[in-house]
């Protein structure tokens, strides 16, 4: 008999302030990825977090991933491995409180990224729903 692991509880964004790294995976047919990216960026400085890093992998730019272009690379990460790499370099130099993705992540891929990051990693949606929340509030920052 297998366990499953314990629900994620909600996220809270470090003490006002904090240090994030703001990564998108985008589809090459999706053309306003700066666009999304910028509107990211925005809210989270509207939460108090400061981008300090911004990270874009994009799918089906070079002529081996047309077929796939709206899939992950991995379902475990959506990013390649070297893009993993990249992000948690970008999160260690930067002591980053957290990794938002532009996208939605499941609970696997969180705590996939989450380890392999050494920060949280946490969807932008669940960010603004848990700020819609009365109970938000902040924890404090890795360190």
């Amino acid at each position: 008999m297998s366990s499953k692991p314990a629900p994620l509880p909600p996220y809270r964004l470090p003490v006002a302030g904090a240090d994030v790294v703001l990564v998108g995976f985008f589809s090459a047919k999706q053309r306003d990825f700066e666009t999304v990216m910028a509107s990211a960026a925005a809210q989270l400085t509207a939460h108090g977090a400061r981008v300090v890093t911004r990270i874009v992998q994009r799918r089906g730019v070079s002529d081996g991933g047309v077929r796939n272009m709206s899939l992950p690379y991995s379902s475990r990460t959506l990013l390649s491995y070297g893009k993993i790499r990249e992000v948690a370099h970008a999160a260690d130099q930067a002591d980053a409180g957290a990794v938002f993705f532009t996208t939605p992540l499941t609970e696997r891929q969180q705590r996939t990224l989450t380890g392999l990051l050494g920060c949280p990693a946490v969807s932008l949606c669940d960010l603004l729903r848990s700020a819609r929340s009365p109970a938000s509030q902040g924890v404090r920052r890795r360190g």
